[in-house]
């Protein structure tokens, strides 16, 4: 996990991108001058501590790259690279694949990505893997173009003013996230889920459409398993579902630094844990936030259970009002990319708590979505006389729900549940689930790795007929079945509680004062009336949003100090 930045056909000041960036790479940066190019990394070590610095050169090619390449070793085995390998990086098989097979490399992939690869054939790539777990921003610079992992590099090195872009904004307040390509700011766009672009002739050009990759939006897509689910019984995919998962954890824990995981007292994190235990050749560590709130879902019990059966060093962490008003402006500095999703913060905690002990962290990430668990799932599949509707987000602004529909079209030939889920794994996963867990964990110089989205687990889950997902009432349902063989003690079949913060009891108190401060921000003046503003602060559910939003805009757009943000819209 690093920081990357550069420009492409044109010159800017890179040392002040990737300085920008220096929390993604705590052990050092490195800038490096080429034809045409300038490439910056900001490197977190996992892989190869001595040798993996990068700009990665091998050859005759260059990379920059973010994220980790998991099945780098099957890879230099199956092309005999050996006696080429001159370190034991990740990123460099990709180079020498490359060399052989140009951007038909990239789709031998397995991993989490960003990069930008310049070949000894003259052409440079800009790449994101499947589903968007790894960031790459872009924006215009002169005749060329710049790309790092985070927009605040854009505005550190003065190639853009930080500019409010009002349609990202209305769809951030009306599904806390922003959809697509856009971003918050104008003149900064995402490079897509999945997407293969080329820098040519100062255009982005996308090349063609790989196999893995949907027509409408770039991202995954699914495919169909070959020789169909006819055949399919419960204990034969429940043992399928075993050696899947295996597989990609064991992948998943390849470092050269301590790893562990963030585990909850739901199925996804006591799953990973319930293979992690089996691998591992001591106890593995793992992190549990709890809410010290009344009335607050707090899952600790249910994760220690599962940490006593499994024999994992249990760390447990509270979360209360004291934290909520503390790690605000710590989300809003952090998240330059917005999500609005009040999970940010207990997500930031447990990587505060874990900073020092881990640097790689497992978490469970896209069970839901490829496995069939929220409700919404099972809503859309009944009829509207018994409460069925459409498994959609609800903003008040229907431009924004026609935006978020285009979006999560799926393609042909799926059922409805698995329409539902391809539309979250477009929109909600990449701009709010992912990003909320890049940022959150950079901020404490972590990585955060998803075995759950694996291209191997995903082909499987999301392939899976409708029946082993949903039964009932049970989302999910083969992999809680397996993990009511392999970790009883996670009480599966209980009910989902969510990662729930009670945000609204803690701003309640203060919401007539923070209303009034809100709507006296500009980027809040634009999109929202004073009554409005005082509406949705007198409606539990609307607060969080509009007060994420007020104390983002005053950091990213009017370079307010972050605890001097929260104080102008929250008081002292």
């Amino acid at each position: 996990m690093c920081g990357v930045a550069g420009v492409i056909g044109a010159e800017a000041d890179v040392g002040a991108m990737i300085a920008a960036l220096a929390h993604r790479g705590p052990d050092g940066a490195r800038v490096e001058h080429g034809p045409n190019r300038t490439l910056a990394h900001a490197r977190l070590s996992i892989i190869d501590l001595a040798g993996g610095w990068q700009p990665l050169h091998a050859a005759g090619s260059t990379v920059v790259g973010n994220g980790e390449i998991y099945n780098y070793v099957e890879l230099a085995a199956e092309f005999g690279l050996g006696d080429r390998m001159a370190t034991g990086s990740d990123f460099e098989p990709l180079l020498h694949l490359y060399a052989q097979e140009g951007p038909a490399a990239f789709d031998r992939l397995r991993g989490m990505y960003a990069f930008c690869l310049a070949g000894a054939d003259g052409r440079v790539w800009l790449v994101r893997d499947p589903f968007g777990i790894k960031p790459l921003y872009v924006a215009r610079c002169g005749a060329g173009w710049a790309f790092a992992s985070e927009p605040r590099a854009f505005f550190a090195a003065g190639l853009l003013q930080p500019a409010l872009a009002e349609e990202g904004a209305r769809e951030l307040l009306g599904l806390n996230y922003v959809l697509g390509e856009a971003t918050g700011f104008a003149g900064v766009r995402r490079i897509a889920p999945g997407a293969i672009v080329e820098v040519r002739d100062g255009e982005l050009v996308a090349h063609g459409r790989r196999e893995a990759l949907a027509p409408s939006t770039g991202s995954w897509s699914p495919s169909p398993r070959c020789g169909g689910w006819g055949a399919a019984t419960d204990d034969g995919l429940i043992g399928e579902l075993d050696a899947v998962l295996e597989d990609s954890i064991r992948v998943h824990q390849r470092s050269d630094v301590p790893y562990g995981l963030f585990l909850s007292g739901g199925a996804d994190s006591a799953a990973i844990a319930t293979v992690m235990a089996r691998l591992a050749a001591r106890p593995v560590t793992a992190f549990t936030c709890g809410f010290a709130a009344p009335g607050a879902a707090d899952e600790r019990r249910q994760a220690e259970g599962v940490a006593r059966a499994l024999n994992l060093d249990w760390r447990e962490t509270a979360f209360d009002e004291t934290d909520f008003w503390r790690l605000i402006p710590k989300a809003a500095w952090a998240l330059d990319d917005p999500t609005a999703d009040y999970a940010v913060l207990p997500t930031l905690k447990l990587a505060e708590a874990a900073q020092g002990t881990l640097t790689v962290v497992l978490t469970g990430e896209g069970g839901d979505e490829l496995f069939g668990g929220y409700g919404r799932y099972r809503r859309a599949l009944r009829p509207a006389w018994l409460g069925g509707r459409p498994a959609e987000p609800r903003p008040d602004e229907p431009e924004v729900l026609a935006r978020w529909r285009l979006a999560a079209k799926a393609p042909a030939g799926l059922s409805r549940l698995q329409a539902a889920q391809y539309g979250d794994i477009a929109t909600w996963l990449p701009g709010d689930l992912l990003t909320k867990l890049d940022r959150c964990l950079m901020t404490f110089g972590l990585e955060g790795r998803t075995p759950f989205l694996d291209p191997e687990v995903a082909a499987f889950a999301f392939g899976l007929p409708d029946r082993f997902k949903l039964r009932g009432r049970q989302g999910k349902w083969l992999l809680r079945a397996w993990l009511a063989r392999t970790c009883p003690q996670a009480a599966p079949w209980a009910r989902k509680q969510g990662f729930t913060v009670p945000v609204d009891a803690w701003i309640a108190p203060r919401s007539q004062d923070i209303a009034v401060r809100v709507a006296r921000v500009a980027a809040v003046a634009r999109l929202r009336s004073p009554e409005a503003v005082r509406a949705a602060f007198a409606t539990p559910g609307r607060r969080w949003p509009l007060l994420f939003f007020a104390v983002w805009a005053l950091i990213h757009l009017e370079g307010a100090d972050p605890d001097d943000a929260l104080a102008a819209v929250a008081g002292a």
